[in-house]
């Protein structure tokens, strides 16, 4: 009977480890860390968001604490409904010497005016949507609301 091997601690894991070897985390890892799904971390590679990563000898996307970082400040932008434009010129601010908080700001009031924009949307599909669920009946076979989503 064969004992499997069991290590003392997880070489991922551990930060001395890490740092000494200067490794980073699997696509998967920094996923997890970043709350950002594979493909999102991809498809932000691909459209410059992001660095592309190190990769490891055996090919491997070698993602380190700073790109975590960014994909976690992308993700916190993309929630409040930052452009892709937007969260570049952002990212690019926070790494300049010559970065204001003005330009951010007025990158920020911009997309305040946008929220509020879909929110007046969304009120006046609220209010479309009340007035045909309002128009349906029990027992009725012919549905005022359907007829009008069929409508010319």
């Amino acid at each position: 009977m064969s004992v499997p091997f069991v290590p003392f601690f997880n070489y991922n894991t551990c930060s001395n480890y890490r740092s000494k070897r200067k490794m980073g985390w699997p696509i998967g890892k920094a996923s997890e860390l970043s709350g950002v799904g594979i493909e999102t971390i991809r498809y932000y590679e691909r459209e410059g968001i992001t660095p592309q990563p190190d990769r490891t000898a055996g090919g491997r996307r070698d993602y380190d604490s700073g790109t975590v970082a960014k994909l976690r400040f992308v993700k916190r932008c993309r929630e409040l409904g930052f452009s892709i434009a937007a969260i570049k010129t952002l990212l690019k601010l926070s790494h300049s010497d010559d970065a204001t908080c003005e330009e951010a700001g007025k990158i920020g009031q911009q997309n305040r005016v946008l929220v509020r924009e879909k929110i007046a949307d969304l009120k006046r599909m609220e209010r479309a949507l009340d007035e045909l669920v309002a128009s349906c009946r029990k027992g009725r076979t012919d549905c005022p609301m359907l007829q009008k989503l069929f409508a010319d």
